[in-house]
């Protein structure tokens, strides 16, 4: 390939997520491969925080952090303070944090016997709603900024917000207000005027603007609290968490019981003790795009590894960088607020077209918004060579010329600590109540032919001639185990042998009296920075170091300084945040939203399909005449509308597929909408006389591959229009 076509001929993609470990994961072990051959990256995007880094970190920083807040010291301070907590588009009884496990649901419980006050706003009545009790305020998906932009309006006509929060630590709240307030437009955004909009009765709104500002909030807004999916995956997404940064600026963010969380993440722990997540790069030797500079690479020194190839395609536009020869993307840049501004193109002058992918992993079917386009992308004949190294025969490696098998996590070695994302999230191990470093040992030999990552990367580097300077002279995965346990803390608190014999090693928790500094309680209280992250990087502060948010004025912004720079380039992302109507893509032929959430049962594709327990799960997969059909809920009126009842096969559809699901009806889901889990394992693409259906479940055929914006490079797949009815399975026969 790089012969006959020169650099950027071959072509990496990955999932955002792969089988844990510090040697395996793909920002270790195929890192180090990729750098070493040379190859054309498929760019990360943040898909799990879009509307946060794409619009609310535009507000008050948090660049490295993707836009979304930190936790530190929340869970202490939201039971010791908050009385009330308001669960938007946040479902933790589901989403379950990032790899961990159910110490978030005590917590919850916690706060339920202390008679903390639930609130829950989502157009579906969410497991975390249906367990935990409380409000429900059942809104149309997408119209979440009319909802919150109407509580400020009535804050601001009672008084009741934080007056001298608002005057001494932010700026720009006089023109926010004139927008709020209809000086600007002529319309006031009153309970009445987002009613039409949201499908909450003005006085819900009224009385919960009343009890949001009478009592300590605690806002939880997305899986862990801030972020990770939801309401900000949709077009207006950015206008919704603008919105929320806003509202707790208004309330006085960071003072006692107000603050951003759902006990999800943010217990007290020893964040001083060192080992490396898997975002730090692991054996990689790559500098640029891992956070391995900050500790790892210190710490273990290793062969540096650089891709001499600097061209790249956005993830989303994958497809389209081989149907159409070209892509155009903005950069997942987390150094400053600015850093996403930067545009890329597609081919970079002098370097080939990509005519090779070596895919490592095989889900995008299922999490990738748009899908679709993924079928003609691997079948163009452009596209000549298609390598696909998987632990399963699911999704996409169905359009492999080769597949390598990886073998699963039992049946390797590899070394890691539980829940510990590095770089991605820092500090995301707090989600548990204490710190676990495991000794992956490996239970079983590989099953059939399959191999580790590790080991099919440096069998394939070996036939290269690349053999000893990827494995470093011949290292196995033990040995590579045992140089990171080296460069960790551990040696300080055990031994390598005792580690081996043990398998775990948990960290002791800090001493009672040392009390964890709380998440913008600094700037609440007009202190220096005090919280253990090295966020922002020094050189963003405008007002000295650790002094002040990282944003030009050094406050918080009701209207960014940075968005101001840009708004005539793209006026979808106006300085002063605006109400965006983004369900002006109804169409009468497609009368309902598609809202595709988090499964409650897999983590994205993991545990779905492949023979998995948990497709034996009604609510997961519901077994018709044999067959284990993807899950679609609907509310009654709509179900009844199409003659439908619990059980039946109906072909979910709009312009872009078709997906054959089994339907439930259900109260708990909102008129107008039809609710389904993302990231489904299976595809299974049928031949119908109505043509090509799927019924394996990978609704994200159906959703928009588009933008949020011109200069927004967010996915918006619950911006999502499509009509049900019941399936004729004597279509299928008569193809």
């Amino acid at each position: 390939m790089k012969q006959e076509h020169g650099p950027g001929a071959i072509a990496m993609a990955t999932g955002a997520h792969h089988q844990w470990g510090n040697i395996n994961y793909y920002l270790s072990a195929m890192q180090r491969f990729g750098n070493l051959i040379g190859y054309t990256r498929v760019e990360m995007s943040p898909i799990s925080w879009e509307g946060w880094y794409w619009g609310a970190m535009h507000h008050y920083g948090n660049s490295l952090r993707l836009g979304t807040p930190s936790f530190y010291g929340t869970t202490e301070d939201c039971l010791e303070h908050a009385e009330v907590i308001v669960f938007w588009s946040s479902d933790p009884e589901s989403t379950s944090g990032v790899y961990a496990g159910f110490e978030g649901t005590e917590r919850r419980l916690w706060a339920k016997h202390l008679g903390i006050q639930f609130v829950h706003i989502d157009p579906y009545l969410t497991q975390s709603a249906q367990f935990l009790g409380g409000k429900w305020l059942p809104i149309k998906p997408g119209t979440d900024s009319a909802l919150a932009i109407s509580i400020m309006h009535e804050w601001m006509i009672s008084g009741n917000y934080d007056k001298e929060y608002v005057s001494s630590k932010t700026t720009g709240f006089d023109e926010w207000r004139a927008y709020v307030l209809g000086e600007e437009d002529g319309t006031p955004k009153t309970p009445e005027w987002q009613e039409a909009e949201t499908g909450i009765p003005a006085k819900d709104v009224r009385s919960l603007a009343t009890l949001w500002a009478s009592k300590k909030t605690y806002l939880a807004a997305g899986g862990l609290g801030a972020g990770f999916g939801g309401a900000c995956r949709t077009e207006a997404g950015a206008q919704w968490t603008r919105s929320l940064v806003m509202m707790m600026a208004m309330q006085g963010w960071g003072k006692p019981g107000i603050n951003f969380g759902n006990l999800q993440i943010g217990a007290p722990q020893d964040l001083n003790f060192y080992f490396p997540g898997y975002a730090e790069g692991g054996i990689s030797g790559d500098l640029n795009y891992t956070a391995s500079a900050a500790n790892n690479y210190c710490r273990m020194p290793h062969i540096i590894t650089i891709n001499p190839v600097k061209q790249s395609i956005p993830r989303q536009r994958l497809a389209e960088a081989i149907t159409q020869g070209h892509a155009d993307g903005y950069l997942w840049d987390g150094f400053s607020v600015e850093g996403q501004f930067g545009q890329y193109s597609y081919p970079k002058l002098g370097h080939s077209r990509v005519h090779m992918l070596y895919r490592y992993g095989s889900s995008s079917f299922g999490t990738v918004p748009g899908s679709n386009r993924l079928v003609e992308a691997y079948r163009h004949p452009s596209l000549e060579f298609v390598v696909n190294q998987s632990v399963w025969m699911e999704n996409e490696a169905q359009f492999a010329d080769i597949i390598l098998p990886a073998c699963t996590a039992l049946e390797r070695d590899d070394i890691s600590e539980w829940a510990n994302s590095g770089g991605y999230i820092q500090h995301a191990q707090s989600q548990l109540n204490h710190r676990m470093m495991i000794m992956q040992h490996k239970c079983i030999e590989p099953l059939g032919e399959s191999r580790s990552d590790y080991q099919i990367f440096l069998e394939i580097m070996t036939r290269l001639g690349y053999g000893g300077m990827y494995s470093e002279g011949g290292g196995s995965e033990l040995t590579w185990c045992e140089r990171i346990f080296n460069s960790t803390d551990l040696p300080k608190q055990t031994s390598w042998k005792k580690f081996l014999q043990k398998g775990y090693h948990v960290v002791p928790p800090p001493k009672d009296d040392d009390k964890q500094p709380v998440d913008m309680r600094w700037f609440a209280e007009g202190r220096a920075k005090d919280l253990p992250e090295a966020n922002p990087l020094p050189g963003v502060y405008s007002t000295g170091f650790s002094q002040g948010l990282p944003t030009q004025s050094g406050k918080f912004e009701f209207v960014p300084s940075s968005l101001r720079r840009i708004e005539q380039v793209d006026p979808a992302r106006p300085a002063v945040n605006r109400y965006i109507n983004s369900q002006s893509g109804v169409k009468q032929r497609f009368p309902l939203q598609l809202v595709t959430n988090h499964p409650v049962y897999s983590f994205h594709t993991q545990a779905d399909g492949k023979s998995s327990h948990i497709s034996t799960i009604n609510e997961h997969r519901m077994n018709v005449g044999g067959y284990k059909y993807w899950v679609l809920r609907m509310g009654p009126h709509d179900a009844s509308a199409r003659g439908l009842r619990s059980g039946d096969l109906v072909r979910v559809y709009n312009a872009q597929a078709s997906v054959i699901c089994a339907i439930d009806v259900s109260q708990l889901v909102k008129d107008g909408v039809a609710r389904g889990n993302e990231s489904c394992g299976e595809l299974d693409l049928i031949q119908t006389s109505i043509g090509m259906v799927d019924r394996g479940g990978c609704l994200n055929l159906l959703t928009p591959g588009q933008k949020m914006s011109a200069t927004a490079d967010g996915i918006v797949p619950n911006s999502c229009w499509v009509e049900v009815q019941k399936w004729d399975t004597t279509l299928e026969k008569a193809a």
